[in-house]
């Protein structure tokens, strides 16, 4: 069995990894396989493969804290505890991240490049037993102070655009196969009516009844949380048969789409955010 990673190992390979974070938020090209060769000989007798694995595990304690992170690091959940001290550590002497991670959640979307037939967009969804359990709470820590994977979500362009592509793909699918008449039924509700409906899009089934679309988007990976209020979840409950959640993501660059049908509570593991006090 390998050795614990050491205190200074950490530090080292957090470090190169917010480098790489970086350049990648900021659209400057890099080699992943070079930063992995460059630590090497700074540590251990650790092999190219544990220092991607525990590059992941870096992904992981981000996404638990709300940061955006490397998307060619898939997310991997089992870390050493010292890792996400580290990160935050890191962070809180390293505050000019705040900036890149604001300009990643806020900044103005462009309509992403895409393969206008559709037949590319969707793909098959991530495992459910995928699931980042909470990390446990920092105290006094400036670095988990905003949740910017929420942020990027109520970003209004990127929301916008996400439901928009949705809405084009439905049409799009449903005149492949002959039904022009139930395309142009197809609406736009969080459009038209706001956002308090529980879903997005209005599509149709094959029969003609009423689909229901919930339409989540964000510019990193397929295993990037999503956040639902307790209207969406209720509603996802009372159209369980009828009700989908579309995830959009890598929008930026090629955007990708998986579909997930059944109420908020089947399709995925839920944690709470928020509770409510009463006297």
């Amino acid at each position: 069995m390998a050795d614990s990673w050491s205190n200074i190992e950490v530090e080292l390979i957090v470090s190169d990894y917010f480098n790489m974070l970086s350049k990648e938020l900021t659209r400057k090209v890099y080699s992943k396989s070079e930063h992995r060769k460059y630590l090497l000989p700074l540590l251990s007798n650790r092999s190219e493969g544990s220092i991607e694995f525990k590059h992941q595990n870096i992904s992981a304690v981000l996404i638990n804290l709300g940061k955006p992170y490397i998307k060619g690091y898939l997310p991997r959940f089992n870390y050493q505890g010292i890792l996400n001290t580290k990160v935050v550590e890191y962070l809180n002497l390293n505050l000019e991240y705040e900036n890149q991670f604001l300009n990643f959640a806020d900044k103005e979307i462009l309509k992403p490049k895409i393969d206008f037939n559709f037949d590319r967009l969707i793909v098959d969804p991530p495992l459910l037993k995928i699931y980042a359990a909470e990390s446990a709470p920092t105290y006094n820590s400036k670095a988990v102070k905003i949740n910017y994977l929420e942020r990027e979500q109520r970003n209004q362009s990127l929301g916008n655009l996400g439901e928009e592509l949705v809405l084009e793909y439905e049409k799009w699918k449903l005149i492949q196969i002959g039904k022009e008449k139930l395309a142009e039924q197809v609406r736009w509700i969080a459009h038209e009516e706001g956002d308090g409906a529980g879903f997005d899009i209005l599509s149709k089934n094959l029969n003609g009844t009423d689909k229901y679309i919930e339409v989540k988007t964000t510019k990193l990976g397929k295993e990037t949380p999503f956040f639902f209020s307790r209207n969406e979840l209720n509603f996802s409950i009372e159209k369980s048969e009828n009700y989908h959640l579309f995830r959009l993501f890598n929008f930026e660059e090629q955007a990708k789409l998986f579909v997930k049908s059944g109420n908020l509570n089947t399709i995925c593991h839920s944690v709470p955010m928020t509770f409510k006090g009463y006297f």
